[in-house]
């Protein structure tokens, strides 16, 4: 038989193929990705924060893929809310019952304590998420300094002890996952957030190192940076004088839906992503110029920090 005869029988039987072979190749990949998930069943994960926001959501996430969720919040109530609607979901099939432990970051002195009763509940945990965190609007030179050691008391000290108390159990077990939410204002300063970028730029450093010393130990670390969410993290946030700011801002409300963040994480979670910026190309965009052209980096802020303190007048 010529090549001209054999080459269109080649793309007749490949046509005929193509019923067969699409519809296999998407289970073979829907099986791989669900295949990824099926690794988080029955993990014991840690997240602080739990009671509202992205903590609560991503709560919700966790326990769809079988994980045994220790919730820790300042809220008891809160906390037992978030655990009796994840109780009373009929969509999914999860027979570790969360436990939910009261835990505010501020009061270091129970860091210790509080730790020792969660590594009682499981035996250990695996994936650790530092999600608690308090946010800040205001000018530098009038914020009062207790408000500055706040934000780093919770953003940023808490985080730390409560990491330190938590890995020597997974160094034990030579396995372990800790997350770290930052914020891409880890990565960069704005304009009127002072406290809040410099405690998150302290978490990406720590977590950042803390990587490189325990990769030894089997124990894995992701930093999460994620742009806006639409949570009440600026309701809640401090201002200059320790008040609260109580404003939903516009960047907030038009920013990811914390389900999508939760999403995000939970994957980077299964590929072992060591890094993982949830954010726009703009915000993308100035951390690059950040480093690559700092001079037009720092005038865009001085911009930006103009045009908003005349729309404060």
């Amino acid at each position: 038989m010529s090549d001209a005869h054999a080459t269109p029988m080649a793309w007749q039987y490949v046509c005929c193929s193509l019923p067969i072979l699409i519809p296999m190749s998407v289970y073979v990949l829907k099986k791989c990705f669900n295949n990824k998930y099926r690794t988080l069943n029955s993990k014991v994960v840690l997240i602080t924060g739990a009671s509202s926001g992205l903590g609560e959501t991503l709560a919700h996430e966790f326990y769809s893929h079988g994980c045994a969720l220790i919730l820790t919040g300042r809220s008891s109530n809160e906390l037992e809310r978030v655990k009796n609607d994840l109780l009373s979901r009929s969509d999914i099939k999860n027979v570790n019952k969360p436990c939910i432990l009261v835990l505010d970051l501020i009061d270091q002195s129970t860091i210790e304590v509080v730790s020792q009763k969660v590594l009682g509940v499981f035996g250990r945990v695996d994936i650790l998420i530092n999600n608690a965190g308090i946010s800040y609007r205001g000018r530098a030179e009038a914020t009062m300094a207790e408000v500055d050691y706040k934000v780093m008391l919770v953003n940023y000290f808490g985080q730390v002890a409560l990491t330190k108390a938590i890995l020597p159990s997974m160094i034990h077990h030579k396995s372990g996952h800790i997350i770290a939410i930052s914020s891409v204002q880890g990565k960069i300063a704005v304009p009127f957030r002072s406290a809040y970028t410099a405690s998150k730029h302290a978490l990406q450093a720590f977590f950042d190192t803390l990587r490189a010393e325990i990769s030894h130990h089997k124990v894995k670390v992701t930093v999460v940076s994620p742009g806006y969410i639409q949570t009440n993290l600026s309701l809640n946030a401090l201002t200059g004088s320790g008040s609260k700011y109580g404003v939903m801002d516009e960047s907030t409300l038009s920013g990811y839906s914390a389900e999508y963040v939760a999403q995000r994480i939970v994957d980077a979670v299964v590929n072992d992503e060591q890094e993982v910026i949830i954010a726009p190309f703009y915000a993308r965009l100035a951390i690059g110029l950040r480093y690559v052209w700092p001079r037009f980096y720092f005038w865009i802020m001085k911009c930006r920090a103009d045009r908003q303190a005349s729309q404060k007048m």
